[in-house]
């Protein structure tokens, strides 16, 4: 029982090196010019199912044959254009193409931006127009924590000057009035220069918690005040600036990785500031109190929109292979019977963690559903699982490569969610009234799980070194104890509140409302 990995490689490095200096000024990357046909808007079902995207009679779009004339013609009116350019990570790409949904179903026209770099698949959004811009990027993908932060400080001023030139040809095609705005991710920091200089308002989107921006912001103080870089001998200190964090739930990848991810956060703080506002995909129910910090804080809008997966039926950006044959599966076990484990796309397990975890998984006796995908054990060419694990835990449980997540989390059976926190995989859970067993590996995950288990109190981490009998035990907790019962009703709590929140009138519903007014008005 293996799956298939990648190696690491360290070119994010090279490119890191090189582009430093000019990132900011926007002289890194290929020059090329770019000229595509107009895309028709058109509208499905789908884009209309959420109340809150139902649009008014004067948003509805004419019929197909004149739609194109429309939207080049009727600049003052509601079919303009809004461009998008994620960051190429699943975590960033998956929110973007929400909120291009979100936008499209209220009559913009969409046009996206992307790296060669994980490209998306035109198609399968077959009414967006897709832009490519080359990005400096060859061979495998980052795997070491701090080769995908170099990579995300780099690559933006990597696709500079090749995005300036698209987008100079973008806006000569269907006129600069007809751009509403771009909405980049925040980390794109040279992006957002290159569009200001070209007259295109800008909005920057972040893909995490308002808490963890809020991090992003309070990092030179907690550089200053010493929480900052890491020392082992603190890391059970209370930052007191940020309760309830401790230390080691800050942002952070060790001493050496100290200065590229200081200037990672300082570029993102920079693009927010240069923006007209800020996207959150949070809610309100959710982190009332951090967002009202944020918006004392910044000078600009602040429109929390999430979760943007509540609004936006799934769209298809995976960026693997979903095996759906688990939903069947799930579909022969009683309500709230199954541990549903993924760690995301991003997050690398030693070969003794994955040994532990099976058999912890195996003694708990507990049905589940377990995501071993391409790359999840570092340094390995190949997942093994245990030789006798199949064995044993035969007929109770099913190892996927990858799978269809939200649906998983909705799906009666599954009573419980073993996560990496990322905060796509938080907010899902969250959602679908799913309480949590809590791993964190990098960035912004130890601080989600922190309030998963100290604030919204709807999981607990398991930390320290992985052993079987502590997985076991852990398990048993979640799905079979009292202590996981308390979760679980306070998890369905939480979802009613989200499902209030994104509902007609909502504030959520009423963010988007005026995210939409904002666009208009630039």
């Amino acid at each position: 029982m293996w799956l298939q990995t990648r190696n690491s490689h360290r070119q994010p490095r090279r490119l890191y090196e090189q582009n430093r200096a000019a990132a900011f000024t926007g002289r890194q990357g290929q020059t090329a010019t770019h000229k595509s046909q107009p895309r028709r808007l058109l509208l499905g079902p789908a884009d209309l199912a959420h109340p809150c995207l139902t649009l008014s009679k004067a948003m509805t779009p004419p019929s197909a044959p004149t739609m194109a004339a429309e939207i080049n013609a009727n600049h003052g009116g509601r079919h303009r254009h809004v461009l998008l350019f994620p960051l190429p990570y699943q975590g960033h790409i998956n929110p973007m193409f929400r909120l291009a949904g979100v936008l499209h179903a209220r009559g913009f026209a969409v046009t996206v931006f992307h790296t060669h770099f994980n490209a998306p698949d035109p198609a399968r959004h077959p009414h967006y127009r897709f832009v490519p811009v080359p990005d400096g990027m060859s061979g495998p993908a980052p795997v070491a924590t701090e080769d995908v932060v170099v990579h995300i400080v780099s690559i933006g001023g990597a696709c500079e000057a090749a995005f300036r030139d698209r987008l100079a040809a973008v806006l000569e095609e269907y006129s600069r009035d007809a751009v509403a705005c771009l909405v980049a991710d925040a980390h794109l920091l040279p992006i957002f220069q290159a569009a200001n200089c070209l007259g295109v308002p800008t909005l920057a989107l972040r893909t995490g918690s308002a808490v963890s921006f809020a991090c992003f912001t309070a990092y030179p103080m907690l550089c200053e005040k010493g929480y900052l870089p890491v020392q082992d001998s603190q890391l059970d200190t209370p930052v007191v600036e940020l309760p309830p964090y401790r230390v080691r739930d800050l942002i952070h990848i060790g001493k050496d990785g100290h200065e590229v991810e200081c200037e990672m956060m300082a570029r993102a703080v920079a693009a927010v500031k240069a923006s007209s506002a800020l996207i959150l995909n949070t809610f309100d129910a959710l982190e009332r109190r951090e967002l009202e910090g944020l918006r004392q804080d910044l000078a600009v809008p602040v429109f929390d929109i999430g979760p943007l997966h509540k609004f936006y039926p799934a769209s298809d950006s995976s960026l693997l292979c979903q095996d759906r044959s688990c939903l069947e599966w799930l579909d022969a076990w009683p309500p709230a019977s199954v541990l549903y484990v993924s760690f995301g796309s991003l997050a690398c397990m030693s070969p003794r963690d994955l040994e532990e975890t099976a058999w912890g998984i195996a003694g708990s006796g507990v049905p589940f559903l377990w995501v071993v995908r391409p790359g999840l054990v570092g340094g390995c060419a190949e997942n093994h699982l245990p030789e006798r694990f199949e064995a044993a835990t035969r007929g109770r449980g099913m190892v996927v490569g990858w799978a269809p997540q939200e649906e998983v989390l909705r799906h009666r059976a599954v009573g419980g969610f073993w996560t990496h926190n990322g905060w796509n995989s938080t907010t899902e859970s969250i959602c679908e009234g799913v309480p949590m067993l809590c791993r964190p590996y990098f960035g912004d995950q130890m601080g989600n799980a922190r309030y998963v288990e100290h604030v919204w109190e709807v999981g607990f981490e398991v930390s320290g070194e992985l052993e079987r009998g502590s997985v076991e035990e852990a398990i048993r907790r979640l799905m079979t104890e009292s202590d996981g019962a308390g979760m679980r009703k306070r998890a369905g709590e939480l979802k009613k509140a989200s499902a209030e929140c994104t509902g007609k009138g909502g504030s959520s519903c009423l963010a988007i409302d005026k995210l939409v007014t904002h666009m208009m008005s630039l």
